[in-house]
């Protein structure tokens, strides 16, 4: 007797998490050793040391009942300007402790965010592949998803295409960037046109179009490659930001919002954010971690450890015959399959032991996502496992 809506997302529930719980029942069976699970986006790279020294810090010499309590919506404030400084050193922004709420997590904060923004029926666009739950997330508040094709080889977002899916109804544009699944990071260039586009019809609709980067991978980038920071392109642009990746505390669930002063109906849009946070039943972020997380401002993760995963799978995928994106950021290798079924290519990989998740999860057949933040050890163990798989297509 469930609610309907809820029967479809039990229905669609996350490919990503089945996988994942599937692997545990693969290990038990054939042991751990020779099972080589990349489906989660969980992190292998430890937290930095300063994280566990913050708690512990903080839980011997602050004040129980403020560690622990109730505070402002949006967070401690002391939290929210450090995390503003922060930013502002970085990227040369302006912003201060009002433009920052403290969320729980990125997924905790896009919901606020949209629950902010969305009557029923208002239309967010999102670029293919993107992360499969923003489906969900649009759809908890009546929205309604317009996809932009994969513009493969690059999957740098079709401009054109997007402008022509814009409509009087579009109320968020969707970014993640780098990018999950591809690790693709969208170019100056590419979010300048965007901008452009969004400009130029929020003139012709009289409407206010939101930018929403949803930004948990900004730290992971490779080869020098610069991630761009759109506040500074847009001025309707809200960031959504994670510690996830960036201090590997997936499970802490500690993220903030950025909403500038620039954005559309700025005091209105904060005062409703703030709202948001508590109805959907956050209240606030937790505690503990927005204290722990604003002593570790200036502390980054190994991304010389997810290179190295990287580098050893694209190039082994690569001489076994794979076609792979090379990836700029994240910790994902976007591989594309070798039959047009991508559900029948992840079923055969089973039977070889590997765990991958397929591209239609992401909107985009006939690819499958590999997580590379795993034991570089167990890359070395899965790599004759990918080869026979390969051969067996020949």
């Amino acid at each position: 007797m469930i609610a309907k809506k809820m029967v479809k997302y039990v229905e669609g529930s996350s490919v990503t998490r089945a996988m994942f719980e599937e692997g545990k029942k693969m290990a038990a069976k054939y042991g751990a050793e020779n099972v080589y699970d990349f489906s989660l986006g969980n992190p292998s790279v430890e937290p930095p040391v300063a994280v566990k020294n913050a708690i512990c810090e903080i839980l011997e010499k602050e004040a129980p009942c403020y560690v622990h309590g109730y505070m402002n919506n949006s967070g401690y404030e002391t939290v929210r300007s450090a995390i503003a400084a922060s930013l502002n050193k970085r990227f040369g922004t302006s912003f201060g402790e009002q433009n920052i709420l403290m969320t729980v997590g990125a997924a905790g904060g896009l919901n606020v965010v949209l629950k902010t923004l969305l009557d029923p029926e208002d239309e967010v666009i999102a670029f293919a592949p993107y992360f499969g739950e923003y489906n969900n997330y649009v759809a908890n508040f009546d929205g309604k998803m317009v996809v932009v094709s994969p513009n493969p080889p690059t999957f740098q977002p079709d401009v054109a295409e997007f402008e022509s899916k814009i409509t009087p109804k579009t109320k968020a544009v969707i970014v993640n960037n780098p990018n999950n699944p591809t690790g693709v990071v969208y170019r100056e260039e590419t979010i300048r046109a965007m901008a452009e586009v969004m400009e130029r019809k929020q003139k012709e609709y009289g409407t206010a179009i939101y930018l929403i980067a949803d930004e948990p991978y900004r730290e992971l980038a490779y080869d020098g490659v610069t991630v761009p920071y759109l506040t500074k392109y847009y001025d309707n642009t809200i960031v959504g930001y994670s510690y996830s990746k960036s201090l590997s505390l997936p499970g802490e669930r500690i993220g903030y919002l950025v909403i500038p002063d620039e954005v559309d109906d700025f005091e209105n849009v904060i005062c409703a954010a703030n709202v948001a946070n508590r109805i959907l039943g956050f209240v606030n972020a937790p505690s503990l971690m927005q204290l722990a997380v604003a002593k570790c401002l200036e502390e980054q993760t190994d991304v010389a450890a997810y290179d190295t995963n990287r580098k050893m799978l694209l190039d082994a995928l690569t001489e076994y015959g794979y076609e792979v994106v090379k990836p700029e950021g994240a910790f994902y290798l976007w591989v594309k399959t070798m039959e047009e079924d991508d559900m029948a290519f992840v079923a055969r990989a089973k039977e070889y032991n590997l765990l991958v998740v397929p591209g239609s999860s992401f909107m985009c057949p006939g690819y499958v996502r590999i997580a590379y933040c795993v034991d570089p050890e167990m890359i070395k163990r899965s790599l004759p496992a990918f080869e026979k798989l390969a051969q067996s297509y020949q």
